[in-house]
């Protein structure tokens, strides 16, 4: 199925569709300093006319739900799973904390301090309160040390490894990810987009294959931001793909040009 037929069959389940977004390198760009990382333009005005007029819009992300939040104060109705799903702030609600991770606050506390004590030069730490992200885009040549003592952290902790874009990132064990999140929030839908750039979105395509291969008339929409570290993989899994997170408010004006 090409683009305009794509279009035309989400347009005809308005209503009944959810949209989901990874935020690194889908909304927003990446940057050497994680903190700095705003929606790309357009985003966030386009992410609010979508969710009035064709279906639910949700942002799944690592980063935590607050950090989501700020960047989306804008749309309080737009729900947000923060650390792969761990944590969840739905319109008017509190930050909810799945309770299989509430136990590694403290683990990750002083795992984070750890991490800038022992790691080289040119790593960056992202304390996250239930996971630990540890960036070396600004110092590639440490990746296989820092990817090293990750490892070695897991096993001693008990911790699950998520790797990324010059990131690892260090977490609670559990199975929940970002396809997890995807098969709860479709119950009931008869559409769904999924726009990713990393390896770990790979699995939230893999769970619209799992809900269209249940349901025939379901319309499963796997959208790729291409770059040049992992996007490859994704832009072969997709359906759509667009070549940065600046490109994604054109994509999304195309579909709603034919929404009622």
């Amino acid at each position: 199925m090409g683009a305009p037929e794509i279009f035309a069959a989400t347009a005809a389940r308005a209503g009944r569709c959810a949209f989901f977004f990874d935020f690194d390198g889908t909304l927003g760009p990446i940057r050497d300093d994680p903190g700095s990382v705003q929606p790309a333009p357009g985003i966030v005005e386009t992410l609010g006319e979508l969710n009035r007029r064709l279906g639910k819009v949700v942002i799944v992300s690592a980063r935590p739900a607050d950090f989501l939040r700020e960047r989306f104060r804008e749309l309080p109705d737009v729900a947000v799973f923060g650390l792969y799903g761990l944590e969840v702030q739905r319109a008017g609600g509190p930050v909810e904390t799945d309770p299989s991770a509430a136990p590694f606050v403290p683990i990750m506390r002083d795992l984070a301090d750890r991490a800038r004590a022992e790691l080289p030069a040119g790593t960056l730490v992202e304390y996250k309160r239930i996971a630990v992200a540890i960036h070396w885009r600004t110092a590639p040549q440490v990746g296989p040390e820092v990817e090293q003592w990750a490892k070695e952290r897991a096993s001693e902790l008990g911790l699950r490894l998520q790797g990324g874009r010059m990131v690892l990132e260090l977490k609670p064990p559990g199975q929940r990810d970002k396809g997890t999140v995807l098969r709860e929030e479709t119950e009931g839908l008869s559409c769904a987009w999924y726009f990713g750039d990393d390896l770990a979105d790979l699995r939230a395509f893999a769970a619209l294959d799992d809900r269209a291969a249940q349901d025939p008339d379901f319309l499963a929409v796997r959208v790729a931001v291409a770059n040049a570290e992992t996007g490859h993989a994704l832009v072969e899994a997709a359906d759509l793909h667009v070549d940065a997170p600046e490109d994604v408010p054109g994509l999304l004006r195309e579909l709603l040009a034919q929404a009622p």
